[in-house]
Formats: structure tokens, sequence, C-alpha cells
């Protein structure tokens, strides 16, 4: 059959909807998926026209999966996910018959600044003895990443929801700033050091993700934010820092985030310390994958850590006592 959804080809579409079911946008789902919008919503539409079932619910805020996409994305997602464990199995084969080895992929967070990883970087790079490859993309993402078997492991934020992979925490975390418009400042109550208390800004705008993109964190947030008493007015955060940073420095709202970014030194923007510091902390935790090898049969070996998996944990561990410095 010509267009029949089971051509081989077309497993593409099974792949690139669930893409947008995991990003609740076509917007973010274009930029993972490295092409432009237009035509990923015709993907979509051709896919619903094939399959005759409507997939999701189109809103002002993005996208939901409807009852009838959800039982698509529980069918369709061992298929891809079988063909990515095949994929990358074929691709260790080819590399050990041809006496190459694949490289370390490693994944570092974006809920950090870059800066802090350089110490990290280097010294990884000269116990590994071999090339690594660096991805940086939020901590949902990485997480994917790890499961599927595109990274090898990641530094990802916590907390984090992250289903089917194995997340420990490492020895670094920073305390949580305020990021706040410079022309806001001198009319705030002061604590000691120079802390601002979170119920001082109550009623302002507060640049905030959406919860789509990260549960796990989200819920813990908003449950600091109820136990001290923080009520501020929630904006759509951008998803880059340094549009962040603009829109702060011109007033627009606040933000909050970890120490490491104050070294960026934006004009108009302030970084001040919080006085519930001690709750506000964004810890890195270590996400590796759950068994981490396959037998001969194609099944994952659960329990006992295999070698590869533990040596690579220990000289990740090794790493991290690097982390923060240059």
């Amino acid at each position: 059959m010509a267009n029949d959804l089971f051509d081989i080809p077309d497993w593409r579409l099974l792949r690139y909807f669930s893409v947008v079911a995991e990003e609740g946008s076509l917007r973010r789902a274009a930029d993972r998926l490295y092409m432009t919008q237009p035509p990923l919503s015709r993907h979509m539409r051709h896919l619903e026209e094939m399959l005759g079932l409507t997939l999701f619910e189109r809103h002002s805020r993005g996208l939901t999966l409807t009852e009838a996409g959800l039982e698509v994305l529980r069918i369709a997602r061992p298929v891809l996910e079988a063909q990515d464990a095949a994929g990358l199995r074929l691709r260790r084969l080819g590399h050990g018959r041809n006496g190459s080895e694949a490289p370390l992929s490693i994944g570092l967070t974006t809920a950090f600044e870059q800066g802090i990883f350089a110490g990290f970087i280097k010294r990884l790079d000269t116990l590994n003895g071999s090339p690594v490859r660096y991805v940086r993309q939020s901590s949902p993402q990485l997480a994917r990443g790890v499961r599927r078997g595109r990274l090898n492991a990641a530094l990802v934020a916590l907390p984090l929801d992250a289903a089917g992979v194995h997340v420990s925490p490492l020895p670094y975390a920073e305390p949580l700033l305020a990021a706040l418009p410079a022309a806001w400042v001198a009319g705030l109550p002061h604590a000691g050091n120079g802390a601002v208390k979170l119920q001082d800004l109550n009623g302002r705008p507060l640049f905030w993700f959406r919860r789509e993109n990260n549960p796990a964190y989200f819920d813990h947030m908003r449950g600091i934010f109820t136990h001290v008493g923080f009520a501020p007015v929630y904006l759509e955060e951008p998803e880059e820092h340094d549009v962040l940073l603009a829109r702060i420095a011109q007033g627009d709202g606040m933000g909050m985030l970890p120490r490491s970014f104050s070294a960026i030194g934006r004009r108009d923007v302030v970084f001040c310390p919080l006085a519930e510091g001690e709750l506000l902390e964004l810890r890195l935790g270590l996400a590796l994958q759950v068994g981490g090898d396959y037998g001969t049969d194609g099944s994952a070996h659960e329990g006992d850590e295999p070698e590869t998996t533990s040596q690579l944990r220990q000289i990740i561990a090794e790493a991290a006592h690097f982390l923060g410095t240059a």
C-alpha cells in the first residue's frame, strides 16, 4: 500500500508525534527535531488523518494529548525505544568490528551557568583518556537522552522526574538568588548580609517555567513558596537565559537563578541572596541508564550494575570534585 502508516518510512511520523507529546509544544518539538514548525504541524495533521483519530487538543498554551493520543503513545513508544536500543547496539557492533571505540557522550544541564563545568570537563577528559562529547540541554531532555542510550550519562538538576533512569546526587549545589531589576532594589527591606525575604516580593512579577517542562522541580518549588508565604504574579519564563536577563533588566519582572549566573554581571540586574536560602538550593545529580547493558537476547540486565557503568560512575564521581573550578 503506497501510503500505509506501517510502511517503514512512515514510522518517522510516530517518532515526531512522540517528541511533540513530550514537549507539549510544536515550537519546542520542532527545535528538538531540527525542523521548522509548519512542516511538523503538517506531519501531525497527516498522522491524524491516516489513523482517523484526533491526537491533540490545541489551545493557546500549547498541546495536550487526547485519550486517543495517549493510547497511540502507549502503543508506539515501546517500538520507538526498541528502535533506539537496536540502533545503539548496531553502532556499538560497528565500532567493535572496525577497531574504534564510540566516544563517551555526557550531558550537562543548562540549569547552571556553564562555567561551573570547566574544571569537571578538564578532569573527565584526562581520566577518560579518549575524546568526550558534551551535550548541553535542559535536565528533562538529558534524562530522556540517557534513557534512550543517546547519552552515556548526564549531570542534571535535582529534583527531577526521570523514569527509567537512575539518578543519584553529586556533591555540588548552589543557592538560588533573586535576580531583580536594579530599579526595585532601593525600595526593598533587607535582612542580614543584604538578603531579601520572599514575602517582601509578594505581588511582583516572577518569570517562572511551565509545570510540564519539569513537574518534579515545579512542585518542589511551589511547595516551598507556599510554606514561606510567597505569592508572586507568574510570567512565562523565556527559554534563553540571555533573554530572561534582558527582560529583568528592563523591569518586566524578576527571576530566580543559581548563584553561578551572577558571574554574568548583566547591567541593571542585581543578584540578591534570599533570607530563605537554606530552603532554596539547586543540586546536581548524575543520571545513568537503569541496567545499562543488554544480553544476547536483547533483554536488559537488571540488578547488578554492569562493569562499564560502574567504571563510568567512578570517573564521573572523581571529576565531580572539580565542579565549580576553572
